[in-house]
């Protein structure tokens, strides 16, 4: 089987398994990390399958949708790899992406010696960040927290900008903590220097949005 009847198969296999997904994790959100990867790709020194592969397979079981379960994902993306055929080093390189591309992941990593560390998925953590931020990220961070039933904001309720993997797992914070407690984290974070091109305008449109939300919030406008 060729690469790219392999990531057509792929491809097939995502939108498939992600129909009825949440909206900021469904197959549109995979298409646009896909492409935010490919994009990446072209200027850097990166193996083209494992990229396109991490890309469509990154959240094809987020644990956040199965109680927390870090396994799943991996395992269904195995066993789909497996069922292609897919040679053992790629197959393990796209597994090792999807169990370290999270934020929840870098967190554990920052605060161990145990980490993961490639090329390949410097460039995958880079596209999905960026569609976690700017006005898509906006987006689907209240599509979340709708989907969680989060309050939109409470002053009362302080964000926590260092909590640890686990703490982070167990948030339930309004949705307009989680800007502070993530997303405005990624812009320096990023790992390629396209990414970290790319994010400059995305952070600061979040900037924005989030000073007219106060000054409304507050009756200033």
């Amino acid at each position: 089987m060729t690469d790219s009847e392999i990531v057509s198969k792929t491809i097939q296999f995502v939108k498939e398994t992600l129909a009825d997904a949440e909206g900021g994790h469904d197959w549109f959100h995979i298409q646009r990390v896909y492409n935010n990867t490919l994009r990446l790709a072209e200027e850097e020194q990166v193996d083209n399958l494992v990229v396109r592969l991490g890309a469509l397979l990154h959240d094809i079981a987020d644990s956040k949708f199965h109680n927390g379960d870090e396994t799943i994902g991996p395992k269904v993306a195995a066993d789909f790899l497996a069922s292609l055929n897919v040679d053992k080093a790629t197959s393990e390189h796209v597994i090792n992406i999807i169990e370290n591309i999270s934020f929840k992941s870098s967190l554990e990593a920052l605060s161990s010696n145990k980490k993961f560390a490639s090329k390949e998925l410097e460039v995958v953590q880079d596209a999905d960040r960026l569609d976690a931020i700017g006005a898509i990220g906006i987006a689907r961070a209240f599509n979340y927290g709708g989907f969680k039933n989060r309050q939109l904001y409470n002053p009362e309720i302080a964000p926590e900008p260092n909590m640890t993997k686990e703490a982070y797992k167990k948030a339930t914070g309004p949705t307009i903590n989680h800007f502070y407690e993530k997303l405005l984290l990624l812009k320096d974070r990023m790992n390629t220097s396209t990414g970290k091109k790319l994010a400059q305008k995305r952070h600061q449109y979040m900037l924005d949005y989030l000073n007219q939300f106060d000054n409304e919030w507050n009756g200033l406008l």
